[in-house]
């Protein structure tokens, strides 16, 4: 995701450059408006070959791609009251375990922007997921933490095995896209205070679910769930400096069969990040806790919640060279159960070959550690490299 700052106007929040641009008139029975339709999105191509300790029966080559296409209709008023809505089609979730040809939207929201802020409401990602700075290194350059190379993992042992914060970079579900009403403030000398709240994550479009309980075996949910924080972009001569911060809160949900019940420990998780750039280069550091949240009650063992991320780039004309570290500490994704913990190292460089269409090739290599859960009664160890070259287009 962009770290860009919440000063661009995140309801209208397109990626479109040369979009179309078609003039639309309002029903009958509204006040007559002109309305703009702005249409964009991006897609990319992605191969990679893996090299793993632990990969009985896998081959070492695959392949992953995703087209998204967002559709923003949008007016304004003469007193400068922007508002619309947005739509943002994707061609798969972004689980590597489903293997579907299913369009499905992960944005659906109203919106309205004026000089008291932007008010935002529907379907859309949490407040950290959107602002919140993982370092210089974002989506859509080679080696980001965010490039989804560790994704080439899945089907060994290990990506089961990975702590939920190698793959949840910020505040813990700030990812889950449930119905949300967000409210963005203006911008006070570059920095941007926000709110927003979740009824229920996983909850999202038409669906109604009031329910405190779930049955026993559930998917984790959690309810009432709140995220604040703030984040700040500004210049000073040709210094840049960026920073965000983001708290998320909330109850989770019991489960029960009527007879048995499992309880979780409650959604409580920061997010902080800051980076600084000076003419071509960029430097930055993310770090996230998130301790025992959404763990079983009772659990035998636990290891809290956390990632540290370090990174740097460096732009030289149509290429930008980046490197990026993280380590990562948690019970294993799968069942919550078992303390792992996960060093990533990465390196990438990024080819911009035209407007818009950029290509990058990025070296990934993991070492992973699952507590106890080797045959021999010790620690379950894995390392992995992972070379993946990745083709962008956003228009």
């Amino acid at each position: 995701m962009s770290s860009l700052s919440i000063l661009r106007t995140a309801a209208l929040a397109g990626t479109a450059a040369g979009a179309i641009v078609v003039a639309l008139q309002a029903a009958p029975a509204l006040a007559e408006a002109e309305f703009s339709l702005t249409i964009g999105g991006d897609a990319y191509f992605q191969g990679a070959y893996v090299s793993q300790k632990q990969d009985s029966g896998l081959r070492s080559t695959e392949f992953s791609n995703r087209l998204r296409l967002t559709v923003t209709p949008s007016a304004t008023t003469d007193n400068g009251l922007t508002y619309g809505a947005r739509l943002r089609l994707v061609s798969g979730n972004g689980d590597p375990s489903v293997s579907s040809r299913t369009v499905e939207n992960d944005r659906a929201f109203l919106f309205a922007n004026g000089s008291f802020g932007t008010i935002q409401a529907g379907v859309i990602n949490g407040l950290s997921d959107e602002y919140g700075m993982i370092g210089p290194n974002t989506e859509g350059i080679a080696g980001s933490p965010d490039s989804n190379g560790i994704l080439f993992l899945h089907g060994s042992s290990t990506y089961a095995a990975l702590p939920l914060a190698a793959t949840s970079l910020r505040t813990l579900v700030s990812y889950d896209t449930g119905t949300k009403f967000i409210y963005i403030s203006p911008s006070f000398g570059g920095l941007q205070a926000a709110v927003s709240y979740t009824p229920r994550t996983g909850d999202s479009n038409t669906s109604i679910n009031r329910r405190k309980v779930d049955a026993l075996g559930d998917a984790l949910a959690f309810r009432d769930v709140v995220e604040a924080g703030a984040a700040f972009q500004n210049s000073f001569g040709d210094v840049t400096v960026e920073a965000s911060a983001f708290y998320q809160t909330g109850k989770a949900v019991r489960q029960s069969d009527g007879i048995a019940s499992q309880s979780f420990e409650d959604l409580n998780s920061f997010h902080v990040g800051a980076n600084v750039g000076y003419g071509p280069a960029k430097v930055g550091v993310s770090y996230a806790y998130s301790g025992d949240s959404g763990y079983a009650k009772g659990t035998a063992q636990s290891r809290d919640q956390q990632n540290l991320i370090v990174g740097a780039q460096y732009t030289s004309g149509p290429l930008l060279f980046a490197a990026n570290y993280m380590r990562a500490l948690g019970n294993d994704m799968a069942t919550m159960t078992t303390p792992a913990k996960a060093d990533v190292w990465q390196g990438g460089v990024t080819w911009t070959v035209a407007p818009g269409l950029t290509t990058g090739l990025e070296y990934d290599y993991v070492r992973s550690t699952l507590s106890g859960a080797a045959a021999s009664g010790g620690d379950l160890t894995d390392r992995a490299h992972i070379l993946m070259l990745d083709t962008r287009l956003a228009f």
